[in-house]
C-alpha cells in the first residue's frame, strides 16, 4: 500500500515544475533576442519613437493629406530637426574642445611642476623615465589598438544598417501600425484574440505614456544641467545637456551618470570648487526628478519597482549594450501594464455582498 503524498509536497512539486518551465521559456526568449539583437533592437527603438511621434501624425492627418503622407512629413521633419541639432552640437564641441584643450595642457603643466617641487620630489631624470615608460606601454599596445579600430569599424557598420532599419520600420509603424497589429492578432486562436487585442492596446497606452513622460523628465533634467553649467561657465555645456537628455531615458542611473560628466569637465576646466558646485547642481536636479517629476508624470499606471528597473537595465546592457538599457525599461513597463490588465480581467468585477 503506497504512502499518500502530503498535500504541501504535492502543491510544491506542481508549482516547481511550472516555475522551471517559465524560467526555461524566459531563458530561450532571452537567447533568441540576444541572437537577433541586430534586428530586435532597431525595431524596439522604432517602436519607442513611433509612440512619441504618433500624436503628431494624427494631427497632421486631420488636414486633407493621407496617413502615408502625414507619416512621411513627420519622419522627414524629425530627421531635419535631429540633423540641425547635431550640427549645432558638433560646432559647440569643436569650439569647446579648443578651449578645453588649452586648460588641460595648463593643468598637466601644473601637475608636472607639483611632481617636481611637491612632496614627491622627483627629479627631471626620474620624470623623463616615467614618461618614457608610459610611451612604451602605449607603443606596445598597437596590436590591441588596431583590433579596437577594426571592432569600431564593424560596430559603425551595424549602426548604419540599424539606422536605416529604424527609419524604415518607423515609417510603417506610423503609417500602418493598426494594420500591422490587426495582422498579428489574427495569428492567435479566435478564443484568445479579444484578450490579445485588449492587452496590446493597454501596452501601447502604457508605452506612449511612459515615453512622453520620460521625454518631459529628460528635457527638464537637461535644461537644469544646462542652466547650472552656463552659470558656472563650464565648457561644452550644450553637448553635456544633450548627453543628460539621452541618459535620462535610463531611469535611476542614466541622468546621474551623464551628469557626472559635467562634474569632470568642471573639475578639469575650473578646479575642485566649481566641480563641487556643479555636483550640487546635478544632485539638485536629480532630487527634482526623483521626488517631483517621476511620481507626478509617470504615476501608478506605468510605474515599475526600482528593483525591476535595475534588473531590466542590467539585462538590456548584457543583451545589447547602451541601446538595450534604453529600451529595456519602457518595454518592462508595458509588460507590467499588460500583466496587471490580465490579472484584473481574470478576477472580474468586484461584487459587493
Amino acid at each position: 500500500m503506497s504512502t499518500p503524498i502530503p498535500r504541501g509536497v504535492e502543491t510544491t512539486a506542481a508549482w516547481s515544475w511550472r516555475f522551471v518551465v517559465i524560467v526555461l521559456a524566459l531563458a530561450v526568449l532571452g537567447l533568441l533576442i540576444a541572437y537577433l539583437r541586430l534586428l530586435v533592437i532597431p525595431l524596439a527603438v522604432a517602436l519607442l519613437i513611433a509612440a512619441l511621434l504618433a500624436p503628431a501624425v494624427n494631427r497632421a492627418q486631420r488636414g486633407k493629406i493621407g496617413r502615408g503622407a502625414a507619416a512621411a512629413i513627420v519622419v522627414l521633419g524629425t530627421l531635419l530637426l535631429l540633423g540641425g541639432a547635431l550640427t549645432l552640437i558638433g560646432q559647440q564641441i569643436a569650439q569647446g574642445f579648443a578651449n578645453l584643450s588649452d586648460q588641460v595642457i595648463a593643468g598637466l603643466e601644473q601637475i608636472q611642476e607639483w611632481v617636481r617641487t611637491g612632496p614627491l620630489g622627483l627629479s627631471e631624470a626620474q620624470l623623463d623615465d616615467l614618461l618614457a615608460e608610459a610611451q612604451g606601454a602605449v607603443s606596445s599596445s598597437n596590436t590591441q589598438i588596431v583590433q579596437s579600430v577594426t571592432s569600431i569599424g564593424a560596430t559603425l557598420g551595424h549602426v548604419v544598417a540599424g539606422f536605416f532599419l529604424v527609419l524604415f520600420a518607423l515609417y510603417f509603424f506610423l503609417y500602418d501600425g493598426r494594420g500591422i497589429w490587426a495582422w498579428l492578432v489574427r495569428l492567435f486562436p479566435r478564443t484568445a484574440r479579444e484578450r490579445v487585442d485588449s492587452s496590446g492596446l493597454v501596452a501601447w497606452a502604457s508605452l506612449t505614456s511612459f515615453v512622453r513622460a520620460t521625454v518631459i523628465v529628460a528635457f527638464v533634467d537637461a535644461l537644469g544641467i544646462l542652466v547650472v553649467a552656463l552659470i558656472l561657465q563650464v565648457p561644452l555645456a550644450l553637448p553635456i545637456s544633450v548627453l543628460v537628455f539621452v541618459g535620462a531615458f535610463v531611469p535611476i542611473v542614466g541622468a546621474a551618470v551623464s551628469g557626472f560628466v559635467a562634474v569632470i569637465v568642471a573639475l578639469v576646466a575650473h578646479g575642485p570648487i566649481v566641480a563641487l558646485l556643479m555636483l550640487g547642481g546635478v544632485v539638485l536636479v536629480q532630487q527634482l526628478e526623483s521626488h517631483v517629476l517621476q511620481p507626478f508624470l509617470l504615476g501608478r499606471a506605468v510605474s515599475v519597482h526600482p528593483l525591476a528597473v535595475i534588473l531590466a537595465i542590467a539585462a538590456g546592457l548584457l543583451i545589447a549594450g547602451i541601446i538595450g538599457a534604453l529600451v529595456a525599461v519602457p518595454l518592462v513597463a508595458s509588460l507590467n501594464a499588460v500583466v496587471q490588465h490580465l490579472v484584473a480581467d481574470s478576477e472580474g468585477p468586484e461584487v459587493e455582498v
